[in-house]
């Protein structure tokens, strides 16, 4: 099959216009200029990117991940598949012990079916004074043999998993986590500098939703913000959906630590593409305003109302805005980067996430306004297809 547009965003490239071939569901080919036979699909307006990765997401769509009924992950991970997102990791909120494991239970199979790409644990092992939207007393020091019951449940399921640092037992759980292939985050944390490189180095290797839920940066104790920038091992998230931060933080960070180490993140929950009202994120009463998510209880930030192809579209638009404007190719390149190529590799696949030859075809197309216009992937397995279609010749 032959793919052509007005562009397609390549590795390191944007070709105008653009094409690719697909066989098999792999690209076998990708090329500027005329194609090399008659399209089967032509979107000669359109821009296409690679499918988006969505490395840290609870829900969306009026469906949860979070307590792993299966018909809820499918909705949401369908939901998410529309707006541009082949590949989501189900991510959780802290909950007790005897709760999380029957959670784990339930997502595994699903991991396993291709719904979604693995299982982040977003707690329990948090800070209290940095816990935002998770329950208080579900919070705990890491546990060593509770790890070892959740690993064995999730048989190689569970790709990342949070940890505040300065925990009593958290640098052993590091090092267990890590020695069983499991991405280590630090976030939702009141560590100190050294705290934060201890985990570094013991092999915590990204930064849950940098800058939110963590201790600030400051002058004289630079906190986890420095050691997390600063070290070349470390891919950040960052929630970039003009709530959690400002834009010119987004456009600074990519800026300063590159997109290679940048992921854009939704922190996506049940809310994402409905109506203002009352909802539930685990076990806390959320309220909906004006598009934000915020607890009952304290008025805190309860996730993001957010998808992918917002984060996309507001992170071009920032990149080739004042003072230190990007063209609009680079834009794309390097919004194309961390909502896809970026968090493909925290995930350790080198299927997705670029459009290059071995690759598979997932692919998003995007109109003039870079709206998704059309989405052909498979989110791991499961073939999908969203929206309005191009013309076929």
């Amino acid at each position: 099959m032959i793919v052509s547009a007005g562009a397609v965003v390549g590795d390191g490239v944007v070709h105008r216009p653009g094409w690719l071939s697909i066989r098999d569901g792999t690209i076998d080919d990708v090329g500027s200029g005329a194609p090399p036979s008659t399209p089967d699909l032509e979107f000669p307006s359109g821009t296409v990117v690679p499918g988006f990765v969505d490395q840290h997401v609870h829900g969306g769509g009026g469906a949860s991940y979070t307590d792993g009924d299966p018909d809820q992950v499918r909705a949401a991970a369908a939901f998410h598949r529309g707006h541009g997102t082949t590949t989501t990791v189900t991510s959780t909120v802290s909950a007790s012990p005897d709760e999380l494991a029957g959670i784990v239970a339930r997502l595994a199979p699903l991991v396993r079916d291709g719904v979604s790409a693995g299982i982040h644990l977003e707690g329990p092992w948090i800070a209290h004074a940095r816990c935002g939207a998770h329950a208080p007393d579900r919070l705990r020091a890491p546990d060593l043999a509770e790890i070892d019951r959740l690993l064995e449940i999730a048989d190689g399921t569970i790709v990342m998993v949070t940890i505040a640092p300065e925990l009593p037992g958290a640098l052993d759980a590091v090092d267990r986590l890590v020695a069983a292939g499991v991405r280590v985050a630090v976030g939702h944390t009141d560590a100190t500098y050294a705290q934060t490189r201890a985990a570094l180095d013991r092999g915590a290797r990204v930064a849950t939703h940098l800058f939110n839920a963590m201790a600030p940066l400051g002058h004289r104790e630079p906190g986890p913000v420095l050691a997390l920038t600063e070290d070349p091992r470390v891919v950040v998230e960052l929630i970039g959906d003009g709530v959690h931060l400002h834009p010119a933080l987004v456009a600074d960070v990519q800026r300063t630590v590159g997109s290679a180490r940048t992921s854009l993140v939704t922190d996506a929950m049940v809310a994402a593409g409905m109506a203002d009202g009352d909802y539930v994120l685990g076990s806390l009463d959320v309220y909906v305003s004006d598009g934000v998510a915020r607890l009952r209880s304290n008025d805190a930030i309860a996730g993001s109302t957010a998808t992918m192809d917002a984060l996309f579209v507001r992170t071009v638009a920032g990149l080739v805005a004042e003072p230190d404007p990007m063209t609009s190719d680079d834009a794309l390149l390097a919004a194309s980067a961390m909502c896809s190529t970026t968090p493909a590799h925290v995930l350790g696949r080198s299927d997705i996430g670029l459009l290059t030859v071995g690759r598979r075809a997932d692919l998003v197309v995007l109109d003039e306004e870079l709206q998704v216009q059309h989405v052909t992937g498979l989110d791991t397995n499961t073939a999908s297809s969203a929206t309005a279609e191009g013309s076929a010749s």
